[in-house]
């Protein structure tokens, strides 16, 4: 296991030096500058500018002084806050992004999972008709589409939910159901078909001829077989919903990390979204080696090595 964890550990720090990498070089590409109108700056200001966030010194230097400060946990200065450390912008920025994406999740991986084990159990029948639809739905059509028509009708015409802004609890509903549609969708779709693979399986049968109670079958032989590949699903579909709320923190109005990135990419604040990519992708490796963590104890078949015992 020690061994495991060494290895798994040395290819995240492998990925995220890539990533970095890969993103630092495709900063560089970006025409124009990251300071807001620069034609209105004297060359001497502009000068000065460079000089004071290294932007005089080559690419390669660059490069190297950014590693170097990444690997002290400094993600360096906002170009357009002065003053303002990227770390302290995340950490501003990262509530309101963090819940909304958690609730989401809560509120669709709760939804998901009772659509997609009574459509599994009513299997061919109109709710399993049903169900398989609005599935196909909920996946097919973008969150803000969603977002809009809840803005409409339970904002505008029925005054139940604050229509935008971040005014308190009220404020989260919203934007957290708008996300939701997607993960619903998505877990509903993945534990009926597991679901209906599981229940043809002979362990299944041999306990039912035993004389095991059906909803014994249900809760301890499928129900806890078929999570095992929507668990795997949950983390990575956990930090896609905290990056795909850019649209949606726009249009509710929500002050959080996605409206950041994209005011910064806007605005070409390089550090900003540097550190942002980083965060996210940082946080995506973290989640999916905690899931499969989680994996091998649901699965005792499953080893450190990732293979079957």
């Amino acid at each position: 296991m020690k061994r495991y964890f060494v290895q798994r550990i040395g290819y995240m720090l492998l990925t995220l030096f890539i990533i970095v990498t890969a993103t630092f070089f495709l900063m560089q590409l970006l025409p124009g500058t990251p300071f807001t109108n620069p034609e209105k700056l004297t060359a001497q200001q502009l000068t000065v500018l460079n000089a004071k966030y290294g932007l005089d010194q080559p690419v390669a230097i660059q490069y190297i002084r950014y590693l170097g400060n990444l690997v002290q946990g400094d993600l360096g200065y906002s170009f357009q806050h002065e003053g303002r450390t990227v770390s302290s912008m995340i950490s501003t920025r990262i509530g309101p992004s963090a819940f909304i994406g958690l609730q989401a999740l809560v509120i669709g991986a709760i939804l998901g999972l009772v659509l997609g084990i009574i459509s599994a159990l009513k299997h061919n029948s109109i709710f399993d008709y049903g169900s398989v639809a609005l599935a196909v739905i909920g996946m097919s059509i973008p969150s803000f589409v969603f977002a809009a028509l809840l803005q409409y009708y339970v904002g505008v015409k029925l005054e139940w939910l604050p229509v935008a802004l971040w005014e308190g609890y009220s404020s989260t509903l919203l934007p957290s159901i708008a996300l939701s549609v997607t993960v619903t969708a998505t877990v509903a779709r993945f534990i009926r078909s597991e679901m209906l693979e599981v229940l043809g399986q002979d362990y299944v049968i041999t306990a039912r001829a035993k004389g095991m109670k059906e909803n014994q079958v249900i809760v301890k032989h499928v129900v806890r077989n078929a999570l095992i590949p929507v668990v795997t699903m949950l983390g990575p579909l956990a930090v896609s919903i905290m990056t795909g709320t850019l649209v949606i923190e726009k249009i509710f109005s929500v002050p959080g990390l996605g409206e950041q990135f994209t005011l910064s990419i806007l605005v070409l604040d390089y550090s900003v979204i540097m550190g942002i990519t980083i965060f996210y992708s940082a946080l995506f490796i973290f989640v999916v080696f905690v899931v499969d963590i989680i994996y091998g104890f649901l699965d005792p078949r499953i080893n450190y090595k990732g293979e079957s015992a």
